[in-house]
């Protein structure tokens, strides 16, 4: 374990390195810091942490840098989530209040995150099979064609275009959109099987088959895999850190690119609670210089998606978690009055 003046002294390294972009010195820590030590017990102490792998130095007679395990320590033990301000937490509210459907929420989500923390934004859609009903909607196109609308808990909307086996009348698509309601209205999406599976024993003969073939186009809706979607933001900003990327950016880039990449560093969704991978915590090589900050987000206790952030390791952790964690609070209580 380290002592606590080695901890502090590891802590302001971190701040100033993230703050300056240069290697930090002894000298440089005993003027901005109130270590209480004397510059040579400031050096002392930063060999230690050398040799014990949180800091390094990159070049001959220069300061320490942070190394991803010194990163780590910081996130774990020495950094508080920094707090939004009132202000912040009003324009985040007003800006996110604003949009007219889940589309819009996620664009919306994903623009503010790229501009408070200037990172790279990515924001999960809602998963559909953490998701509940809130509403069947079946309209008359014509006298056999219908249009099946699902309604989810999230805001989510899914229409489609149901081609009956007979025509079938208004008082019989009232009767089913009825019924049909009382049984899968804030139910889990996996549990809607089962509670339809005899339903169509409740209709007369001749409707049947149409309520057979409504009930399989809802089954279909509720199991399709196009789900798992992503909207990324904030790409720009990763040439704000050349000093980050010495060699080349491409490898972020691509893996940027790669949605199953991406959806891997947010996590599960099921997982609320705030993770941070830094460096070489990243299970995809291109990813080695950067971390990812992620939360969950949903409309009750449960989350239904992820959201976070992607940037240099040399990134303001307090700052950036405070900011993921005020969105996802926001976007959650947006869902749930939606």
């Amino acid at each position: 374990m380290l002592s606590e003046r080695r901890l502090q002294v590891l802590r302001a390294i971190v701040q100033d390195y993230v703050g300056t972009e240069e290697p930090v010195g002894s000298k440089a820590l005993t003027e901005r810091h109130s270590l209480g030590v004397s510059p040579a017990t400031v050096r002392n102490d930063m060999a230690a942490l050398e040799d014990e792998g949180y800091i390094a130095q990159p070049h001959t007679s220069a300061g320490r840098i942070p190394t991803d395990k010194g990163y780590r320590l910081f996130v774990d033990k020495l950094a508080g989530v920094k707090p939004m301000t009132a202000p912040e937490r009003r324009a985040i509210q007003n800006f996110l209040e604003g949009a007219v459907d889940l589309d819009d929420v996620v664009a919306r989500t994903v623009r503010l995150l790229a501009q408070l923390t200037r990172q790279v934004a990515v924001v999960q859609y809602p998963s559909l099979t953490r998701s509940t009903v809130r509403h069947v909607e079946l309209l008359s196109l014509a006298p056999a064609r219908v249009m099946l609308v699902l309604i989810t808990d999230t805001g989510r909307v899914e229409q489609r275009m149901v081609d009956c086996p007979a025509p079938f009348g208004e008082g019989s698509l009232a009767d089913l959109r009825a019924r049909l309601n009382s049984r899968v209205a804030g139910r889990r999406f996996t549990d809607v099987p089962r509670l339809v599976e005899d339903l169509p024993e409740g209709f007369d003969v001749e409707d049947r088959g149409t309520v057979s073939t409504v009930l399989s186009t809802l089954l279909e809706t509720l199991v399709e895999e196009n789900e798992e979607r992503l909207m990324i933001g904030g790409t720009a900003n990763l040439t704000r850190f050349p000093h980050d990327f010495p060699l080349t950016i491409r490898p972020v880039l691509e893996a940027l690119e790669e949605q199953v990449v991406l959806l891997k560093l947010l996590g599960e969704a099921g997982d609320s609670g705030m993770t941070v991978r830094i460096g070489h915590e990243n299970a995809y090589e291109g990813l080695n210089s950067t971390s990812v900050v992620s939360v969950g987000y949903g409309s009750g206790g449960e989350a239904v998606a992820k959201l976070g952030v992607v940037g240099p390791t040399r990134m303001d952790y307090p700052g950036t978690m405070g900011a993921v964690r005020a969105v996802a609070r926001y976007v959650g209580q947006i869902l749930a009055e939606s």
